[in-house]
């Protein structure tokens, strides 16, 4: 390699693709509990051949989906890749073909094929197992086998990787971006009930085009976060960047009833700043309160002229909306102050006002994409417990995983990937969720690595 080239940090370590499909029965030290069964599935990018892009992005690679099944005290390990419309056609010409964010390093037999890699969320809804990426329709893998199934139609376009699901109606909850056009203003609002039929898809304009990650649902009202980490087609077919931090068009979030029409969205505003993921949002009378881990710029990506971004760090912040105040403001206050991301809390509380919370924290403040510490908080009494790692190690999103369906809040499971730095390897990790600093009860040993991913689910059997 010539000593000028400049190693892709998301092709190097453990953001490396790991290309083999395995089925392993693993190791297991400590005591796995019997009520815990089913499996934690998560899903990330995984690039099948070298990208055509030489500024490769993380976010642009195949949809890869690694399942860890529990039952007895056992596990089993099963990973594939997820056979979208674009691995099938680059798996038959034996080379990448898509340019991922930058369709001007497409190959002409990508003319008129779809480019979806189904690698951000998995999650399990009205029968269906669905790998879930913003750019694309729903694909539905088999829930065991993993074979991949084929995008959901229904849809009519594309939806979120970051659906809400209703613990109370059974309903999801989605929206879209770059609707109408790629990296356009349009965006969708639509619900999916309980039985998979959909059952509205309403469009409209945001205030800019912009990467819209995530969103915040809670009983009545749906919040769209729009940020200034824009889309421009335009800019991307002049060779920069087609997403980039533009903090002068500040924050603008979209307030809606759910069972509103979408010309009725109020937008709230704040000063620049961005959120990938919230952990919760809840209604209180005429007030509504979403917790989000907020960036002062967003990271990992460039500026607008296509200059290097700022490193940055999220921390979880209220913010606060006044739908019977005057004003259109955003209160924010801190809530904790340790750098973190992948925010969760236990799902049959997601919509509602909940009490604890989990992520994956940096104590050290590296303002890196790696987390290696399990962090939980106490929202009533303030308290967090924090286990750390060590040696360079990095763990995944925490998911919680109740004891059983009327345990009370918090009384289960937070179950993680955890990338053993020394090793080159991962294990699959079990902890008692409201005691997290006492580590692991239980560790299933991988004989090779799991890739840094995005986004998991716990399904149960």
């Amino acid at each position: 390699m010539d000593g000028n080239q400049r190693i892709n940090p998301y092709l190097a370590g453990n953001f490396a693709p790991v290309r083999s499909e395995d089925d392993f029965d693993l190791k297991v030290t400590g005591d796995i509990p019997r009520e815990l069964r089913g499996a934690l599935f998560r899903i990330g990018p995984n690039p099948q051949f070298e990208p055509k892009d030489p500024n490769h992005h993380w976010f642009f690679g195949d949809g890869m989906v690694h399942g860890f099944y529990v039952e007895d005290g056992a596990v089993k390990y099963r990973n594939r890749y997820v056979r979208t419309p674009k691995w099938e056609l680059e798996h038959e010409h034996g080379r990448s073909l898509f340019g991922g964010g930058n369709p001007m390093h497409n190959d002409p037999l990508a003319a008129g094929n779809e480019g979806g890699v189904a690698n951000t969320n998995i999650l399990f809804h009205a029968g269906k197992l669905l790998a879930l990426e913003e750019g694309h329709h729903p694909f539905e893998v088999d829930l065991r086998s993993l074979d991949s199934k084929g995008y959901v139609r229904p849809y009519k376009g594309n939806v979120t990787a970051h659906p809400k699901l209703d613990p109370v109606t059974g309903e999801m909850v989605w929206f879209a971006y770059g609707v109408g056009a790629p990296l356009s203003a349009g965006m969708s609002y639509g619900v999916t009930d309980a039985s998979g039929t959909v059952t509205r898809r309403d469009d409209f304009q945001a205030p800019y085009a912009a990467m819209v990650h995530d969103f915040m649902v809670t009983q009545n009202h749906v919040l769209f976060p729009v940020m200034p980490l824009s889309a421009s087609l335009q800019r991307a077919m002049t060779g920069l960047p087609p997403f980039a931090w533009e903090p002068d068009l500040g924050v603008h979030v979209g307030v809606m009833r759910r069972d509103g029409d979408v010309s009725s969205i109020r937008w709230f505003n704040a000063p620049p700043s961005y959120v990938f993921h919230p952990m919760n949002a809840w209604e209180e009378g005429d007030k509504l309160f979403a917790d989000v881990m907020r960036y002062n710029v967003a990271p990992l990506f460039p500026n607008a002229d296509g200059s290097p971004g700022e490193k940055a760090s999220a921390q979880l912040v209220r913010w606060t909306f006044d739908l019977a105040g005057a004003s259109d403001a955003i209160k924010e206050e801190t809530i904790d102050d340790l750098d973190g991301e992948f925010p969760r809390v236990d799902p049959r509380f997601e919509t509602l006002k909940n009490r604890h919370g989990w992520f994956a924290g940096d104590p050290g403040g590296a303002k890196t994409v790696r987390q290696n510490a399990i962090v939980h908080i106490d929202h009533q009494t303030g308290r967090r417990q924090v286990h750390a790692l060590d040696g360079g190690d990095a763990t995944s999103e925490p998911v919680f995983t109740p004891r059983s369906a009327d345990a009370p809040e918090g009384d289960g499971w937070i179950t993680a990937v955890i990338y053993r730095a020394g090793e080159d390897r991962s294990d699959f990790a079990v902890f008692e969720a409201l005691d997290i600093a006492k580590g692991p009860i239980a560790l299933a040993h991988m004989p090779r690595r799991v890739p840094f991913g995005f986004h998991g689910n716990w399904v149960s059997f």
